[in-house]
């Protein structure tokens, strides 16, 4: 099975719809901090014969089979293997001043979701390992090995939003003790066990948001996220776009505090005036975070938790727009 035929982009007319009118200047430089399979590239490079791509994942495989989708568009793009955050330093090697659209689909991809052998999924038996690139950095076993049980419960309940995350912190060092975990099918038990009956009736598997926890603390999303957004907006070229959809609350509550300091003059609030090159510089393109029609989660179910927060830029630092 090929790229596209593996992966439904999330929201994708609304996304190409909001970043368009940065896209369709001539040599338009876009932006895909979270490349993927490439479907919501392969729209906006089908869409705007002239923008051109550089796009980012930390997956060697997701970049491999995104550049085999891609292929028709050779020309135009440029895949980077590297984290969102590294944007700066990327931009800078390949000589790019600012951007003229970005879009962050964060969480992890339905490539990895389905690919057994990852670890992320809680409802197939694989090595424990979580790691969005698994050429470096720490496993999920090692974590769940290694971590006391007061760690273990901060981002069971922080990340996954687990009110048992205390009894199932506990339950883990337990077990460990007796045999240290190394699959997935193990610890999905576990939790199902470490769950009072009562407690498994709503909110779908009861692995689920202790599966998710340990991929962003694996995967330092949140903090690579804090560090991306800002550098994201002062990339963006006057008028330029960005576009991030997540599918967790912290995700969009950092969007949401990223966003809003541009919103603002950068200065006092008790100044009657607001000099020239203190007004906001940053326009918001949605109220609050879009979510997906009911008609989408119908046809991608993955779609329904997504949100989604859009802004432009109107000033340049310290210019008048």
């Amino acid at each position: 099975m090929d790229a596209a035929e593996r992966h439904v982009p999330v929201m994708l007319e609304r996304v190409v719809a909001l970043l368009a009118p940065a896209l369709a200047r001539p040599g338009a430089v876009f932006v895909d901090a979270t490349l993927g399979l490439g479907g919501h590239s392969e729209a906006f490079l089908r869409q705007f014969p002239e923008v051109r791509l550089i796009g980012f994942d930390r997956d060697p495989d997701a970049l491999r089979l995104a550049g085999e989708r891609l292929a028709p568009y050779r020309e135009r793009i440029t895949l980077v293997h590297a984290v969102y955050d590294e944007l700066p330093r990327a931009l800078a090697d390949l000589g790019v001043p600012a951007i003229d659209g970005i879009l962050f689909d964060l969480g992890v991809s339905s490539m990895q979701l389905d690919e057994a052998g990852r670890g992320f999924a809680y409802a197939q038996d694989a090595p424990l390992d979580m790691r969005m690139d698994p050429t470096r950095g720490t496993t999920a076993a090692e974590i769940v090995n290694t971590y006391s049980a007061a760690d273990l419960a901060r981002i069971l309940f922080q990340y996954g939003e687990e009110k048992f995350a205390r009894r199932i912190a506990d339950r883990i060092v337990r077990e460990r003790a007796v045999e240290p975990f190394t699959n997935t099918a193990r610890l999905s038990e576990l939790v199902r066990d470490a769950i009072p009956q009562a407690g498994k009736r709503t909110g779908g598997h009861p692995a689920k948001r202790t599966f998710q926890a340990l991929r962003i603390e694996v995967n330092g999303e949140l903090d690579v996220l804090r560090r991306a957004l800002p550098a994201a907006l002062d990339a963006l070229a006057l008028h330029g776009r960005i576009v991030v959809m997540s599918y967790h609350s912290l995700e969009d509550r950092i969007t949401k505090q990223a966003f809003a300091p541009g919103t603002k003059a950068d200065v006092p609030d008790d100044l009657p005036v607001i000099p020239a090159g203190h007004e906001p510089y940053l326009k918001l393109l949605t109220r609050g975070a879009e979510r997906p029609t009911e008609q989408e989660v119908a046809v991608n179910p993955r779609a329904a938790s997504a949100r989604v927060r859009a802004a432009e830029r109107i000033r340049e630092k310290g210019l008048v727009a």
